[in-house]
């Protein structure tokens, strides 16, 4: 990522410091992102936390105290804080494999493994694709199942014309600095549930009842609990995840851009993929509605050879990659899964398991240049 927080963000925090005694803790500015961000993404509420992890703890914290314990499917392909909060939250996690073209979990495989225990879908929209399907939101809605959307990769993506994050029972966003838009660190979730509303903003505030928003909620408390001060009952034994104005006033900025910023990113995707060579490189991914903040580039055959020549073709022209794309690969293969589920599990996620080992992905932002994105192909199209 470059320049992802620009002059004119650094002059609307310097100008909010400037006034007389400002708010630095949560207060107006965060209750104004979270309304201008619900907005922006078609939701009722938000929550704003203090990073994209939060938000995962948080939201299964709440499904927890709902719904009690069971399974979570989960993808093989996300960022380790997915599954730490699943595992944090006392569910078990059950894995499923990609769709190589989304990198999002296959739906028939989630079909597949939906089960009478099963407490919630958690599914992660990869580097901003979409993972969602008309198949799997139909049968998850006949079978009363929440889907949970991880969006923190895919701000401003969309399925059938709706943003990613407007699907699911709750949904989580990152806000770090590399991603679509940032607040240094930050996160936000979101829900068209009023109750879970409620309660992600105990949590958010170590299960305070006072930080409800709801004034016959908090009166509830007080009259079942009148031995209790008011401003101190602790309904959850919950966290301090917080963000501050200054993280609001950031976010408020950049929002402002979003969209516009997102139209490069498409735009520079489109470039990327069109000029890859495709006997070489995966370059069907399904565009509809991808709003990426990254290049995946990803080998069609396993290639131990030539993924070793890409790699130091890209050191010598020093271009920053990650392998295995998001969260380093295959979640199996990471030492807390192995502690968890064995040494072998991975082998049952064969496709996941390909990207670990011949996947990458390379930085897309706004002020990318067309000539270094056509340079980018001819460097890799020119390796044997």
């Amino acid at each position: 990522m470059h320049n992802n927080i620009t002059r004119a963000d650094l002059d609307a925090l310097i100008a909010y410091l400037g006034q007389d005694n400002p708010m630095l803790t949560q207060s107006r500015q965060v209750r104004q992102f979270e309304q201008e961000w619900s907005n922006w993404l078609g939701v009722r509420h938000s929550v704003f936390v203090n990073s994209g992890s939060s938000a995962n703890l948080l939201t299964m914290a709440a499904l927890r105290e709902r719904l009690g314990p069971g399974e979570i499917i989960v993808p093989a392909l996300t960022w380790v804080s997915d599954i730490a909060s699943v595992i944090q939250c006392g569910f078990q996690p059950v894995f499923v494999d990609i769709n190589p073209r989304t990198l999002g979990m296959d739906d028939q495989e989630v079909i597949a493994h939906l089960r009478p225990q099963t407490r919630a879908v958690f599914i992660t929209h990869i580097l901003g694709y979409n993972a969602l399907t008309q198949r799997l939101l139909e049968v998850l809605q006949a079978r009363n199942i929440p889907l949970i959307e991880d969006v923190c990769e895919s701000h401003g993506a969309t399925f059938q014309g709706r943003k990613l994050g407007s699907f699911g029972l709750m949904s989580n966003f990152s806000f770090y600095y590399a991603h679509h838009m940032s607040t240094i660190e930050g996160g936000m979730i979101s829900t068209n549930d009023a109750d879970f509303y409620e309660a992600l903003r105990m949590f958010r505030s170590h299960g305070m009842v006072r930080e409800a928003s709801s004034e016959t909620l908090k009166e509830s408390y007080r009259q079942q609990y009148p031995d209790l001060n008011p401003d101190f009952i602790f309904a959850f034994p919950a966290y301090n995840m917080r963000g501050t104005e200054i993280n609001a006033v950031l976010g408020r900025a950049q929002l402002r851009r979003l969209d516009q910023n997102n139209e490069r990113r498409r735009a520079n995707l489109r470039l990327f993929l069109d000029h890859l060579d495709p006997q070489k490189y995966r370059t069907d991914f399904e565009l509809e509605g991808s709003c990426n903040y990254a290049f995946t580039l990803i080998l069609r055959q396993p290639d131990p050879t030539l993924s070793a020549k890409v790699e130091q073709r890209l050191r010598e022209a020093r271009v920053e990659f990650r392998r295995g794309t998001s969260g380093g690969g295959n979640q199996l293969r990471q030492p807390y899964a192995r502690k968890l589920l064995g040494d072998r599990e991975f082998e049952k996620f064969p496709k996941v398991d390909h990207v670990h080992f011949f996947g990458y992905y390379i930085g897309n932002y706004p002020e990318l240049e067309r000539d270094k994105i056509l340079a980018l192909c001819a460097l890799l199209n020119q390796i044997e």
